[in-house]
């Protein structure tokens, strides 16, 4: 199905359940007859998890959930019909869909960036639309600081999301006029939980959900917006495995900050992401930060990410993966400037290249595939 299709006047009024996806295809028939079928489920539509880790699934949201969350999202940052987004991220993802969500809620127009992702392009047809809001990920803030281009004058804000975002790109994009608003969100809670009120600010959480930790720090959340479920496919045959009563346990560990009737999050690491060498726990997304910062000072525009791979004596090694658009002295050179900042268990083992690094629709790199590609 087309997902914009579900946002026009009166949408969802046969009750039917809904499959995401950029076109129909046999796993998203079966899912539908097995949603109605089998789990009776009337007003639902399920998106694929946009994680990279693990068996694949396909998240269940009501059409409640989805709109109390783009509600939630219009009166956090006042949007408005006067508001003008343009759609750059992929309709069949949560974050895509939930822009279409906020414009059906809010009266705004919607926009949108056909064809391949581009940043030129996004600026110019930013422009020409007079657009005010946009939602990207960071790998789409780094190619338009990477290209020096300056936000536009009607630009409001800028919601990113689908990752962590570094530090010193966030200054950059700030510095070319990029309203950059940081935003965590999930599939599973159909967008958004927390956001920066304004740039540099602290992630505050919308007054649609709870949130606690464990013991271990881990962030758990409920609400109203909070998927239902998961459908899951194996070997040929579907279950459903829904979320607890509890809410759902995230693999994110937290510090929640309240003051008088704000709380927010910081974020202090995440379980998984984590590989033990030499007996030691190493962390790769700090490395990653370091990488990323490293190709902003350098200019570099080609692709790089550090991956773990198994090792008979080390238990993993890592690996610099580059895409071979990047010459072999700027890669050594790369390698090079990156160990100097790095703990001798942090540091990289070897230099890789590869034709591409598989990411998904939102940007992400896809690391069981890397994997099996080094």
């Amino acid at each position: 199905m087309e997902t914009a299709v579900i946002l026009q006047p009166g949408f969802w009024n046969d009750g039917s359940a809904w499959v995401a996806e950029p076109a129909a295809s046999d796993e998203g028939r079966a899912l539908t007859k097995f949603a109605q079928d089998e789990l009776q489920m009337r007003d639902i539509c399920f998106f694929q998890t946009s994680g990279t880790e693990g068996v694949r699934k396909w998240v269940g949201l009501t059409k409640e959930a989805l709109m109390i969350s783009a509600r939630a999202v219009n009166a956090f940052f006042d949007i408005t019909a006067r508001d003008h987004w343009l759609l750059a991220l992929p309709a069949h993802h949560v974050g895509g869909f939930g822009i279409l969500a906020r414009s059906f809620a809010s009266g705004s127009a919607v926009s949108v960036l056909e064809g391949k992702w581009n940043a030129a392009a996004f600026v110019q047809k930013f422009e020409a639309a007079g657009a005010t809001l946009a939602s990207l990920v960071p790998t789409q803030i780094f190619d338009l600081v990477a290209a020096e281009l300056r936000a536009p004058a009607t630009l409001r804000a800028v919601l990113v999301g689908g990752g962590a975002l570094n530090a010193e790109l966030e200054a950059a994009a700030l510095a070319h006029g990029w309203q950059i608003h940081r935003t965590y969100a999930m599939t599973e809670t159909a967008s958004t939980v927390a956001a920066q009120p304004r740039p540099g600010a602290e992630l505050e959480v919308l007054p649609i959900w709870q949130v606690s930790t464990d013991a271990e720090g881990v962030l758990s959340l409920r609400g109203e917006a909070l998927a239902l479920g998961y459908a899951i496919c194996a070997e040929g045959r579907w279950r459903w495995e829904p979320v607890p009563p509890t809410g759902l346990r995230t693999r994110d560990r937290v510090e929640i900050v309240e003051t008088g009737s704000r709380r927010c999050l910081r974020f202090l690491g995440r379980e998984s992401g984590i590989v033990k060498i030499l007996g030691e726990l190493v962390a790769l997304a700090p490395i990653q930060e370091r990488l990323d910062t490293l190709r902003l000072k350098l200019g570099l525009q080609e692709d790089a990410v550090v991956c773990d791979v198994p090792d008979a004596r080390k238990e993993h090694a890592l690996v610099l993966v580059v895409t071979q658009t990047m010459s072999g002295e700027t890669a050594a050179r790369l390698l090079h400037e990156l160990n100097e900042t790095l703990r001798p268990l942090e540091r990289i083992d070897r230099l890789q290249s590869v034709a591409a690094i598989p990411r998904s629709d939102l940007g992400k790199v896809l690391m069981p595939a890397l994997r099996t590609m080094l």
